[in-house]
């Protein structure tokens, strides 16, 4: 008898372990981005850097901005932020598809950021004195 209540209170405990481990890995929304907050996480993440044109996903889930010959790209993964960088003229040369423009990064933790599109805010930016946002 001594052995069933030890087997149980071993499976209660490790029922609670799982539910403990479940529940921490719920995904917590990530806001999405407008221009100020875009601008902020930028600076918060490239401080040596001035992006001056923005161009914001449709859905508000990433941001391209244009500093000189690089383009800085955050993107939302998961539950969180990932902040890369990359040429410029490589992200004007990336293909959309289903919607979305995807810019190989060349990483492997994140290796394609997928920002959705839309009529309002087309991708590439028209002109290089553009700033679009959905």
């Amino acid at each position: 008898m001594e052995d069933l209540y030890i087997l149980i209170g071993s499976a209660v405990a490790v029922a609670m372990m799982v539910a403990v481990a479940a529940w921490a890995r719920i995904a917590r929304p990530a806001p999405a981005l407008d221009e100020t907050s875009a601008r902020a996480m930028l600076a918060e993440e490239f401080p040596d850097d001035a992006p001056g044109q923005l161009w914001i996903a449709a859905d508000g889930c990433g941001v391209i901005a244009r500093d000189g010959a690089r383009a800085l790209v955050l993107f939302r993964l998961g539950d969180s932020w990932v902040a890369r960088a990359l040429s410029w003229d490589e992200a004007v040369k990336a293909p959309v598809r289903g919607g979305k423009v995807r810019l190989r990064l060349r990483d492997p933790a994140a290796p394609v950021a997928a920002l959705a599109v839309s009529g309002v805010n087309p991708w590439p930016p028209e002109s290089d004195n553009e700033a679009i946002a959905a």
